[in-house]
């Protein structure tokens, strides 16, 4: 990819797109070697192939005071949640190898730094809550004691569940500018889409070159759809009822932090790595249980200066199907009341779709409900 083929798209945060892959360096076997979790595995491979950039390695106390403090990192530049390495005390060496979950070597760590931090202060300050039943506080009152800092050199990148999905930022960027596209909105999820994400995804769509449709495959709760059946929905859905030439659907490979509004601040700045000029952020954005308001996800951007992340967040309200408009639509949009609006919760649809029965079109197409209902009678059959 040259800079001429992509000099019409966003530039990458902090200017530059970081490349840490790099080949198996001599010694390795001599190095003391740090196990990483799932989810720090996931960061590794996006620091790997620059989806965090400005980020070169895991951060060091000043980057992640900064961060917690301000949603800036020490140069000022925005960012939203840490990017750290737990362990329990400082590696004897310079360099250290870092690991899979099975023990194989997959990184070398370059040591600039091991500090403490405090768990209460990150829990409040970054997921606005100290509750131990938050998925992300629960996570992070799990994790070791210190955080290990710098720069890293990815020589085995992680297996892709999806290798078709796999694009990393600079194939995104590489294909937005095949395509001619300038302007394009990304669009995280991590369930399937049904008739609202539709709607709002086609509305960004119709002001913008192209839609990058990016599911996150990495970790989720165990109650989340499972990536494997979401994937199969985004594909029917996008042969289906979409322009082919007007969308691209890639895998986003981290995992959810359940941040809220600091999460949907980070999923746009890594967007913007990807190429993307706007980025929809709708009701509850990367939210869980009743831990943030349903539209925090969207005033959160107010703390920065206009323009400041240089990628625009693109808001939505909630949207439903009107019986009597005939069509989805949202408050800003559909002047009827609320006995004309359907709205199907999660938990209605888990009881239809346990039943066998289809949720209606004015929630979910018909063909995204169909892979639905054959995942969720194979995983009841499975466990019974």
């Amino acid at each position: 990819m040259t800079a001429v083929a992509t000099e019409r798209l966003i530039n990458p945060h902090g200017g530059e797109l970081v490349d840490r892959t790099g080949e198996r360096p001599d010694g390795l076997d001599s190095l003391e070697t740090i196990a990483l979790t799932s989810r720090e595995l996931s960061d590794l491979d996006l620091l790997a192939s620059g989806a965090l950039s400005p980020l070169e390695g895991f951060m060091g106390a000043e980057d992640y005071e900064q961060v917690v403090a301000e949603m800036r990192l020490a140069s000022g530049l925005p960012w939203a949640l840490p990017v750290c390495l737990a362990v329990d005390a400082a590696p004897k060496g310079d360099r250290v190898a870092l690991a899979d979950e099975s023990g194989r070597p997959v990184a070398v760590l370059e040591v600039e730094g091991v500090f403490d931090y405090d768990r209460d202060r990150e829990a409040e300050r970054c997921f606005r809550t100290t509750d131990g039943e938050h998925p992300g506080v629960a996570r992070l009152y799990e994790q070791k004691p210190r955080y290990l800092s710098g720069r890293v050199t990815v020589f085995e990148r992680a297996t892709p569940a999806y290798p078709e999905l796999a694009l990393d930022p600079a194939e995104t960027r590489a294909e937005f500018a095949r395509r001619g596209w300038k302007r394009v909105v990304g669009f995280q999820t991590r369930n399937p889409i049904h008739r609202a994400h539709e709607y709002l995804t086609k509305g960004a769509l119709e002001t913008v070159d192209g839609l990058l449709v990016h599911p996150l495959v990495g970790d989720t709760k165990s109650d989340d759809v499972p990536a494997a059946t979401r994937v199969e929905c985004y594909r029917v859905l996008l042969d289906n009822y979409y322009p082919a030439d007007r969308v691209v659907l890639s895998a986003f490979p981290a995992a959810m932090r359940y941040a809220g509004p600091r999460e949907a601040v980070w999923h746009a700045i890594c967007r913007k790595n990807y190429g993307c000029s706007h980025f929809i952020v709708g009701r509850d954005h990367a939210g869980v249980g009743s831990y943030y308001g349903t539209y925090d996800a969207q005033l959160i951007f107010d703390e920065f200066a206009p323009h400041e992340l240089d990628i625009e967040p693109m808001f939505f309200e909630h949207s439903f199907w009107c019986k009597v408009c005939g069509s989805m639509a949202s408050a800003k949009t559909c002047p009827h009341g609320g006995d004309d609006h359907v709205f199907l919760s999660g938990t209605k649809v888990r009881e239809l779709l346990g039943r066998g029965e289809l949720p209606p079109v004015e929630f979910t197409r018909p063909e995204v409900a169909e892979v639905l209902i054959r995942a969720y009678r194979s995983a009841h059959e499975t466990a019974g």
